[in-house]
């Protein structure tokens, strides 16, 4: 594939974006067990991904983007983390914050944040805390200085903000109101450490953030918790990316399995074939896995489809549908991505966990990620709302 041109082009339609992904996804594919196995940070693959244009796609038609649906930006997100699990997920909170902004930002902030965008600025994030009671507590501090503010906190699950140039963060000011700061990722005082040591997602460099007084401009900073105070889109945006990764890594490990039993695989004793593929109860294993993977990407599509139209009627109906409908598939993609990863070695045998051959990169990819939030409490969401006709919250987890 054609390295990095100066000039980010336009993606300019939805048909254009999958167009690249899937280019794009071919050509990480190639590397993808190496960058795993010896946890080689994907610099130069985000700069190709920023600079095809892939990150720009949900910047509204408007303000020059191409405004794609989320039905494409699920799909173009399951085709990455398809080839790359971590290259699927770095982009998650660059368009969540995009959607912040849209639902949020001032016209000045978004005719500037989105023109950063469509010429290759890539956004990560610093949102997340530890040690605090509540995963949602923040106690990171923004405070009036000059002409902006000063930030002062530590935050980790940092994904993407090795890699940004602007690390979207959240912020509680003087009066307890949580704002999202675009702070520029060469501010002096910004520390950003590589100090992710998951065993899965390793190179997605979700590790540390520091801000020791660093300044942060008064046009860079947004609302954000008023995201969550009225019905919008950016709570089920966040969650339908998170399902999309997971797909994606249901997907690859899908396809590897069938690749391996196809070529390598010699069939159980019992089984009275001298080929695995024909291996009657294998058959059974891959019918069951086949029939899930389908029906997770199929609600992927489907729960666009809601997203798409809660964006264009953000009402407490339409988001609520949205937010249900992105439940029903982060249910799902959880469960068919880690049992994807899992069966790949019944069905495939011993030989599939040698190491040059990477397969339990799938495993430890869906296991790390799909702990984001607890399938749990997406099946109690869900029950709860078509049993007792109860709204999931407005809740901007991410």
């Amino acid at each position: 594939m054609t390295l990095i041109s100066k000039q980010v082009p336009v993606i300019r339609s939805d048909a254009e974006a999958l167009n690249v992904a899937r280019e794009l996804a071919a050509y990480f594919k190639r590397e993808s067990v190496v960058r795993d196995r010896e946890r080689r940070l994907p610099h130069d693959e985000l700069e190709l991904f920023s600079h095809t244009g892939l990150w720009g796609i949900t910047v509204p038609k408007a303000y020059g983007g191409a405004g794609v649906s989320n039905v494409t930006l699920a799909q173009v997100v399951a085709l990455i983390a398809a080839a790359d699990a971590s290259l699927g997920q770095i982009p998650q909170n660059h368009f969540y914050a995009l959607e912040v902004l849209r639902v949020n930002g001032s016209e000045t902030q978004k005719s500037r944040l989105y023109a950063e965008v469509l010429a290759g600025q890539r956004f990560g994030n610093a949102l997340a805390e530890l040690g605090t009671k509540t995963a949602h507590e923040r106690t990171t501090h923004l405070v009036a200085a000059e002409t902006g503010y000063r930030i002062n906190g530590r935050k980790f699950y940092a994904t993407g903000a090795l890699y940004a140039h602007r690390i979207p963060t959240s912020v509680v000011d003087d009066q307890g109101v949580h704002l999202l700061a675009f702070v520029r990722r060469d501010n002096e005082g910004l520390n950003v450490i590589d100090d992710w040591s998951g065993f899965g997602q390793r190179t997605t460099g979700s590790g540390s953030v520091v801000f020791d007084n660093v300044f942060v401009a008064r046009e860079d900073v947004i609302p954000f918790q008023s995201a969550f105070e009225r019905p919008t889109p950016v709570g089920p945006l966040a969650q339908i990316l998170h399902a999309a990764i997971d797909t994606g890594i249901a997907r690859a490990a899908f396809e590897d399995s069938l690749h391996f039993v196809r070529t390598k695989t010699r069939p159980w004793i019992d089984a009275t074939t001298d080929i695995a593929s024909e291996d009657p109860l294998t058959l059974k294993s891959f019918g069951h896995l086949s029939v899930r993977l389908h029906a997770a990407e199929a609600l992927l599509e489907r729960a666009g489809e809601y997203l798409d139209t809660a964006q264009a009627n953000p009402t407490a109906k339409t988001v609520a549908e949205a937010s249900i409908a992105v439940a029903e598939v982060r249910a799902l993609s959880t469960e068919i991505s880690l049992a994807a990863g899992s069966t790949l070695f019944e069905l495939a045998g011993s030989q599939a966990t040698l190491a040059e051959h990477g397969l339990d990169r799938h495993w430890r990819n869906a296991r790390v990620h799909t702990l984001h939030d607890p399938v749990r409490w997406k099946y109690h969401a869900v029950g709860n709302y078509y049993l007792n006709g109860e709204n999931p919250p407005l809740r901007g987890t991410i």
